[in-house]
């Protein structure tokens, strides 16, 4: 005959039952990312595939850096800062934690794009970011008014004389210091040698300033002046020229021989991850080229998926492949960290520019 349970092993029994009563609590993945890298389409196909909750906390570069700093690296479990605003980060601040690469299909990134990127996130010998959504600033053309420029400098050519816009701001000075042969951001850690170049690129601007149109400040304002005609090539960023083709065919984006200088948003682990698993599941989920042009669609910038660009709508697709054959996008200079003092020289040079004669 079985012996009845005794109240201890009954109480055991019924707080066992209770538990296996309780609902699991589902496993979430806590982003915080930029508006449109992480669409809802997109979510809903990784909820659905992992079982993981995404929660989506839209931000920029301050509003990372502010809250990470704030919780010690805590509150989130993957983070999309710029890769020229995590070693500082890092440094000051001890915010993230290194990338372990062994858990990225790295196979699904373009090449130059992911070396960029660990080249430029790499704080004491350790990786700190990966590459996603990417975009340059180079020319936009008039291919009928100004067929000849191929670079930054051919703005200042007779051929496009007061038909020429661009901004007086670093990427200016950046991009003219590498069509005039010279390599700014090798020179990032001499300020001397830095200071030379620039000199250099303010004599070229204040002698180019009788071909330019207007100095544009606003996005809206410069295709407004494409559009009209008013500008036949100006220096601007991608998705602006891919906008005025939509609607004018002899306009687009072109990669400068120079090369375009290129920005990417990265992948990076907060220092007090809490599922640090889901991260790695997210980061390879997103960079599948079907994924990726998911993301291209809804950001309207391409990412680094290796043949994404074949997977986006047909107009995109063209635009995108016509502006950047795999050279031009293997010769993208990528813009590293800003060392401290260097801005304070750039901003010198562009107010002697703006008040000369």
């Amino acid at each position: 005959m079985k012996k009845p349970m005794n109240k201890t092993a009954l109480t055991v029994l019924a707080g066992t039952l209770a538990l296996v009563a309780l609902p699991l609590k589902a496993e979430t993945l806590r982003l915080m990312t930029w508006g449109g890298y992480a669409p809802d389409n997109v979510v809903e196909m990784f909820e659905k595939e992992t079982g993981i909750k995404v929660k989506v906390t839209k931000s920029n570069n301050e509003g990372m850096i502010s809250k990470l700093r704030a919780t010690r690296g805590a509150g989130f479990d993957l983070v999309q800062p710029s890769q020229d605003r995590i070693v500082s980060a890092q440094a000051d601040f001890n915010i993230y934690k290194p990338i372990d690469l062994s858990q990225i299909d790295t196979t699904q990134m373009v090449g130059s794009m992911l070396e960029a990127t660990k080249k430029s996130t790499t704080h004491e010998g350790k990786v700190y970011g990966v590459p996603h959504v990417w975009g340059t600033s180079g020319l936009v053309v008039n291919r009928d008014m100004a067929s000849n420029v191929r670079d930054y400098t051919d703005l200042c050519g007779a051929d496009v004389a007061g038909k020429v816009s661009y901004r007086l701001k670093r990427p200016t000075l950046i991009g003219f210091a590498f069509a005039m042969g010279e390599d700014p951001f090798a020179a990032y850690g001499d300020k001397e040698k830095y200071s030379r170049i620039m000199d250099k690129v303010e004599k070229k601007l204040i002698s180019c300033k009788a071909n330019v149109k207007t100095y544009w400040s606003g996005g809206d304002a410069l295709i407004n002046l494409v559009r009209s005609g008013e500008v036949h090539a100006a220096m601007a960023w991608d998705a602006g020229g891919w906008k005025i083709n939509n609607e004018n065919k002899s306009v687009t984006f072109v990669a400068p021989r120079s090369g375009a200088l290129g920005w990417i948003d990265t992948f990076a682990l907060p220092r007090k991850t809490k599922n640090e698993a889901a991260a790695y599941k997210w980061i390879n989920f997103v960079m599948q080229p079907k994924v990726a042009a998911m993301i291209t669609e809804s950001a309207g910038n391409f990412t680094a998926s290796k043949g994404a660009d074949n997977y986006v709508n047909d107009t995109l697709k063209a635009q995108y492949q016509e502006s950047f054959p795999s050279a031009d996008v293997d010769n993208i200079k990528w813009y590293p960290p800003v060392p401290a003092g260097l801005e304070e020289i750039e901003g010198k040079v562009l107010d002697r520019v703006k008040s000369a004669g």
